[in-house]
């Protein structure tokens, strides 16, 4: 029988968690998308609990990772920060990281 292990990453900040799988990949729709209501839709998340994700990462992070424009004649938007995105690469390389350490003391299990 072939064992693996599996697990979660996440990074914490002064209130918890910082940046997760599920936080960045809501950074990534509203980078994509240019509203933080398209980018909840698309994950089909309320708006309201997208805006509680992003109050979170903004208020612990040392600058903004998301950026909200005010509504006008052209509608409001967002727009994910140079900082959001570095937060963004950084997480996703920690990812791969865990995920490689985990392949490889996968292959080790004896049980």
């Amino acid at each position: 029988m072939e064992y693996r292990l599996h697990g979660r990453v996440w990074i914490e900040g002064p209130e918890g968690t910082f940046l997760g799988y599920g936080r960045v990949v809501l950074l990534e729709r509203i980078r994509d998308h240019g509203s933080i209501r398209a980018a909840a839709r698309s994950m089909e998340m309320s708006y309201r609990h997208a805006w509680k994700l992003v109050d979170s990462m903004n208020r612990q992070s040392r600058e903004p990772v998301v950026e909200k424009s005010t509504g006008g004649r052209g509608g409001g938007g967002a727009k994910l920060t140079e900082s959001g995105q570095r937060a963004v690469d950084c997480f996703w390389q920690a990812y791969q990281d865990y995920r490689d350490y985990l392949s490889h003391r996968s292959a080790s299990l004896d049980l």
